[in-house]
Formats: C-alpha cells, sequence, structure tokens
C-alpha cells in the first residue's frame, strides 16, 4: 500500500483500514495503526484547545496584544516574551535586548575599527527560535508575493540567503518590541 506523506493524507490511510482495502496487512499491524491514528486525532484536538485558549489569554492582556501587533509576532511568541524576558526597560536599548536573545553579530574593535562577526547564538534561545521562525513566514510570504526591492526586507531578501535575512529581520522585530513596550505604543508601520 503507498499513501503520500504527510498530516494531510492521513485520512487515506483511516479509509484504508476502515474499508477493508489492506486484506493484506496483518491485524496486529492495523491494531498499532489504528492505535497511533486516534493518538494523532486526540492530539490534534488538543493542540487545537491550547492554541484556542493561548488565543483567547493573549486578547485579554493589554500587553500582549500590543506584540501581537507586530508582523510576524502571534501569540505564541507574545506569550513567550511576556513569560520568559524580563521588564524590557532593564534594557538600555533595543541592540541590548537583541544581543541577550543572541540575535546580533558579535563586535571585536580595536583602534577605533569595528569589525563584526557572525551571531553569536548565546542568549535566550526560546524567543530567539520563535522571532526568527516569525521573521521566516514573514520572508516566504514575501517571497510567495513576489519581492519588493523599494523596502528594507525586499532588498536583504533579494541579495542574502533566507536564512541570514530572517535572523536580520528577528533582529529588527527585537528592537521595535524593545521599542513599543518601552513606550507603551503600539506597532506602527514606517
Amino acid at each position: 500500500m503507498v499513501v503520500a506523506q504527510g498530516p494531510v493524507h492521513l485520512r487515506e490511510v483511516v479509509g484504508l483500514l476502515e474499508n477493508g482495502e489492506a486484506e493484506a496487512i496483518p491485524g496486529t499491524v492495523k491494531d498499532i495503526a489504528r492505535l497511533y491514528l486516534d493518538q494523532i486525532d486526540v492530539l490534534g484536538g488538543r493542540i487545537e484547545e491550547l492554541a484556542t485558549g493561548l488565543k483567547a489569554a493573549s486578547e485579554e492582556q493589554a500587553e500582549t496584544r500590543r506584540l501581537c501587533t507586530v508582523p510576524g509576532v502571534g501569540p505564541v511568541t507574545a506569550g513567550a516574551i511576556m513569560a520568559f524576558a524580563p521588564d524590557l526597560r532593564v534594557f538600555a536599548s533595543g541592540r541590548n535586548f537583541a544581543a541577550w536573545l543572541g540575535l546580533v553579530p558579535r563586535q571585536r574593535s580595536t583602534g577605533g575599527k569595528i569589525l563584526h562577526g557572525g551571531v553569536s547564538k548565546m542568549g535566550q534561545t526560546d524567543i530567539r527560535k520563535l522571532l526568527i521562525v516569525g521573521a521566516m513566514s514573514r520572508i516566504r510570504w514575501i517571497v510567495r508575493k513576489g519581492v519588493m526591492p523599494d523596502n528594507w526586507l525586499g532588498r536583504i531578501v533579494a541579495r542574502k540567503p533566507r536564512m541570514v535575512a530572517a535572523v536580520a529581520l528577528a533582529n529588527k522585530m527585537a528592537r521595535n518590541i524593545w521599542a513599543m513596550m518601552t513606550r507603551e505604543q503600539n506597532y506602527r508601520m514606517a
């Protein structure tokens, strides 16, 4: 039996098991397959419940709603920032917050000459990963729509690999988040 991969095609597997088309498969294998499919259904329903609850909780708090106005930041990322990040007024600048997350290049300077290295990845990994995932979703949307070279993100995506562009966008998002939360303002398009 051949079925396409992916969660979308699980219904085909269920249909094959219920229609009796899988007669060549031993009964124990069918039982195990049904067990796995039942677990997937239960977990899928539970994930939907948790997502609905998280969305409702993010709409209740003003700070989380404010964070959700940033493109690429959803309820999960906003909740992680509210849970794991200290009060953002602790950081002197948005760059310091981005450095705490591990989204800025290492700096080495000598004789007044600043040299930038690679991104260190040292810092708060959970928020950093969520910001990069949000940045990748925005980049996918930009690429699907067509690269716009007239804005900052379009120019970055046109000349850099997507992951480098995503880290740069996540850095910019972190700086915007710091500015929004310290000034208590919603996101504004530039």
